[in-house]
């Protein structure tokens, strides 16, 4: 390997990705260990799914993993548990917040305790992780932190304020991490993942009985420039280069992986 590619790898590293038993956060974490990341550390909110995940890491063909029950907005517990990871794996080089739910309820008939508990999971919850892992990275001069942000830190939709708000206060959170902790080595920046095709989303791309696309899927399809749904691998290498020493100048960006989402209108009806 080049010294040039060198500045690529996570060899030796231990990351942290939230929420990774399943989904955007396993996929990552299976891009880290490609990269020569040495050990996987993910969190669950119950046992069920930390063994779940386990088992996929196991099928996959990644051994050195360690998995915790842990509630992401529940402070006394997310520093035990760092406390926990710190003994029993050591220190933790790299933090991907990827932990997160949405909500899809007309905000008219939202409730607070709906409200909040989006705002807690996507947006407190990437605080109370960061805070916790901040001091040994800061004593260390070194440390990634990684954000999952959305369309929704730049764009507005139907039926998602909740979620929208979230992801918007975690692009500014991201920011002024970098701001915060920049002089102490941290770099803090965040992928904004465009829409994927996971399991989850499978239902909206089928072809419908007349052969004519899902409504939601011909709207996705049309709002893309690159005219598809991401496959959630393509998110693996976005991180890996945040993880790694090769992004070490850029601090406090949130890099859009939308197929262009962003930078196109959509286009003109016929």
């Amino acid at each position: 390997m080049t010294d040039f590619m060198k500045k690529f790898s996570l060899e030796g590293k231990n990351a942290w990705i939230t929420g990774a038993s399943y989904g955007i956060g396993f996929n990552i974490a299976k891009a880290f260990v490609e990269a020569g990341l040495k050990t996987v550390i993910f969190n669950d909110i119950n046992q069920d799914l930390v063994d779940r995940g386990l088992a996929s890491y196991k099928e996959a063909g990644i051994e050195n993993v360690k998995g915790y029950v842990c509630d992401v907005t529940r402070e006394d517990d997310v520093k035990a548990l760092v406390g926990k990871i710190h003994e029993e794996v050591g220190q933790i080089d790299i933090l991907v917040n990827n932990a997160g739910i949405i909500k899809r309820i007309p905000m008219h008939e939202m409730t607070r305790q709906q409200f909040q508990q989006v705002i807690d999971i996507d947006l407190v919850g990437p605080y109370i992780v960061s805070s916790a892992v901040l001091p040994e990275m800061m004593e260390r001069h070194e440390g990634k932190i990684i954000n999952m942000c959305s369309m929704m830190s730049e764009l507005g939709r139907e039926t998602v304020s909740a979620y929208a708000a979230a992801k918007g206060g975690l692009k500014m959170l991201t920011r002024n991490i970098c701001a915060e902790y920049a002089e102490y080595g941290i770099n803090c920046n965040a992928i904004g993942p465009g829409y994927i095709a996971t399991p989850q989303t499978a239902p909206l791309r089928e072809r419908q009985a007349d052969g004519s696309r899902h409504p939601f899927d011909q709207f996705i399809v049309s709002r893309t420039p690159a005219g598809r749904w991401l496959d959630p691998s393509e998110l693996g290498a976005p991180a890996v280069f945040l993880a790694s020493h090769a992004s070490d100048a850029v601090n406090g960006h949130v890099l859009y992986v939308d197929g262009g989402i962003l930078a196109y209108i959509g286009k003109q009806p016929k």
